[in-house]
């Protein structure tokens, strides 16, 4: 049996200086203290409103059903664009639209990206953008609530409802942006959609799990 190896504290504070000081190289803004003493908020009265884009490098969206009763199979998508127009009013009165690309679901099974991406399933070819927009938020909490909005897949559209948290709201120490993040999931059921190929062996609830930033630019701002 090999003996463990353990990181001593002095060499993890060398590993911790030394990305800083790469991530500083890379990004002249960034400043070893900002990134250490950086935080967020969920007070949504600090945050500025106006339009923020889905960041492309930090979100991801995933489907799971329950394969033939043994376990929930995932798939991701890997093409997404989105909007959020944040109000003066916070969650309440803001907005979401989300478009997925059908294409870029990957199952990390080739044949079966194909199958899902054929007329059994998503029908790709023929409708190549999974949306959402949303239409009402309800509060449960602080920073919490029950986002409801119109999910359309293959030119059907049916209510969804998504439980949402609001994880704050901060000036990026990377990429000086506004940057707000949430944490979001729920359920469909797929037959409403014209989905129900496979099934039962294929389960017809879709647990959706969605992580997402959204960041307005900051090229005007000064310190």
């Amino acid at each position: 049996m090999k003996p463990r190896t353990f990181i001593s504290t002095s060499t993890s504070r060398v590993i911790l200086v030394t990305v800083i000081a790469v991530s500083s190289a890379l990004m002249p803004g960034c400043t070893p203290v900002r990134v250490l003493t950086y935080g967020v908020s969920t007070e949504e009265a600090r945050v500025p409103p106006g339009p923020y884009a889905l960041d492309a490098n930090h979100w991801s969206v995933t489907f799971d059903v329950m394969h033939l009763r043994y376990s929930h199979f995932v798939m991701r998508f890997d093409r997404a664009q989105g909007l959020l127009d944040w109000k003066p009013e916070g969650l309440a009165t803001s907005a979401v639209e989300v478009s997925i690309d059908a294409w870029s679901v990957d199952t990390k099974v080739p044949m079966l990206d194909k199958l899902v991406k054929g007329s059994d399933m998503f029908d790709a070819e023929k409708y190549p953008t999974i949306r959402f927009v949303s239409t009402r938020f309800v509060r449960t909490a602080q920073a919490t609530g029950k986002l409801e909005g119109e999910l359309t897949i293959r030119d059907v559209t049916r209510p969804v409802s998504l439980n949402v948290t609001f994880n704050g709201y901060g000036v990026n120490p990377l990429t000086r942006d506004d940057t707000l993040g949430f944490s979001a999931e729920g359920t469909f059921s797929r037959a409403q959609f014209g989905l129900a190929t496979w099934y039962p062996a294929v389960g017809d609830d879709v647990h959706v799990r969605i992580e997402a930033e959204f960041e307005k630019k900051a090229s005007s701002r000064t310190e």
